[in-house]
């Protein structure tokens, strides 16, 4: 689904102070919880408060989360992911450590401090929704700017445009009990971008969704990413979500952070056995990229070199053909053996007689799924550019092939 955005909202006020990067930093955040006791009969019945047993839900976990970023944290059922979300606006206090939120530790605000954070700079995002039922959707949107004491008008307007860019503008009078799931998510999300928070705190908001809802939802959060900006950490157990949306991946196990990094070195690099077997199932061809796997060139030409000369050169490295640039480093064309061996032969002394259009491009950021139809149809390996097409490497089938490859699978077939 393709959602028109409105990049300017409503303003809710006059502009915004500068902030410290980076906007959110843990050191050391631990959370201990008392254990639970046992009735005797086979229930657990109470909280059993004991100096000697506690529980470490989040276990000296320290990350940081920069402006503008897209931090999942992730990990199955009992790992502590939510359980630290609930520490960065402080629903739940921590044991020790510190957090940071635009340069204030959050641990020790007060409760007009922490309304403040709740209120104007941090905004969540749940996975059931959490909407008045008997309230419209416009209504439900404008609720965070309600508390916040905006006036009406304001909080009229500021719904309205947080409705449209999720997709419900021509929806904003209906009620809940209307809407599927995926369109009661997306009113869940527009009323935290209506309070324009700079800080988005998303658990699991898609997981009870059906796989297509889902992906629709992926996309729409990619989409208003991109546009508006703001910092989200988004909590999941899934790690095909996590790769699709991360900009970097924290993944947890019993409390504590096994490995953090960008979905790339996440795959290539996993940091142990545990994370390993967990990112083998992924299609490793939708997260790795181009610009991870490209190699240098091992000959380029360069415009005004002649052919006999650049022929000499292919040979002493046996290739059969090279990308030609101009002193920008610029493709210019490509040429091989029999171009060049045609061109010495007529007598012909510059290499642009030889130029041909037979090969092709990607950006770095091309996943190598789209690079795989490219690498074997064409005389020189397929070559990555920047915007301005100067050549910044080759991506050879075997490299290709290699970035592909499973090591943990190999290992056991």
């Amino acid at each position: 689904m393709t959602t028109s955005l409105h990049t300017n909202p409503p303003p809710l006020s006059e502009g915004k102070p500068s902030r410290p990067e980076p906007v959110i930093r843990a050191v050391g955040l631990t959370k201990a919880f008392d254990t639970v006791g046992d009735s005797g009969s086979g229930g657990l019945r109470w909280r059993r408060r004991s100096r000697d047993k506690k529980f470490l839900a989040v276990n000296d976990v320290s990350f940081e989360v920069a402006r503008g970023e897209l931090f999942v944290i992730m990990g199955l059922s009992g790992s502590g992911k939510s359980t630290l979300l609930r520490l960065v606006n402080r629903l739940i206090p921590p044991t020790s450590g510190e957090l940071l939120v635009g340069g204030r530790n959050v641990s020790t605000m007060g409760d007009a401090e922490l309304r403040e954070l709740r209120n104007k700079k941090i905004n969540m995002v749940f996975q059931h929704f959490a909407l008045f039922p008997h309230r419209t959707l416009r209504e439900n949107a404008a609720y965070g700017l309600q508390v916040r004491g905006v006036r009406e008008s304001g909080r009229r307007e500021r719904a309205q445009w947080a409705l449209k860019t999720v997709g419900l503008g021509d929806r904003a009078d209906a009620r809940p009990s209307e809407l599927s799931g995926g369109q009661r998510q997306r009113v869940g999300l527009a009323r935290a971008l209506a309070t324009d928070a700079e800080i988005l705190l998303m658990d699991e908001p898609f997981s009870a969704l059906d796989p297509l809802i889902r992906r629709e939802m992926q996309d729409l959060l990619m989409s208003l990413q991109q546009d508006l900006k703001r910092t989200i950490v988004f909590v999941t157990h899934d790690l095909n979500e996590a790769m699709r949306l991360g900009d970097r991946i924290m993944v947890m196990r019993g409390g504590r952070v096994v490995q953090l990094g960008t979905g790339e070195e996440i795959l290539s690099k996993p940091a142990n056995d545990y994370v390993s077997e967990f990112v083998s199932d992924v299609d490793r061809s939708r997260v790795i990229t181009a610009g991870s796997v490209m190699r240098r060139p091992i000959i380029t030409a360069q415009l005004g070199e002649s052919p006999a000369d650049v022929l000499h050169r292919l040979g002493d490295v046996d290739a059969g053909a090279v990308y030609v640039l101009d002193d920008d480093g610029v493709i210019r064309g490509a040429a091989g053996n029999d171009e060049l061996g045609d061109a010495l032969g007529s007598g012909k002394a510059d290499i642009r007689d030889c130029l041909t259009d037979d090969f092709r491009y990607v950006s770095a950021d091309t996943p190598l799924m789209d690079c795989c139809e490219l690498v074997s149809k064409h005389s020189v390996p397929l070559a990555v550019t920047d915007d301005d097409g100067r050549l910044l490497g080759v991506v050879p089938k075997a490299a290709l092939l290699a970035a592909l490859s499973n090591p943990r699978k190999a290992s056991h077939d």
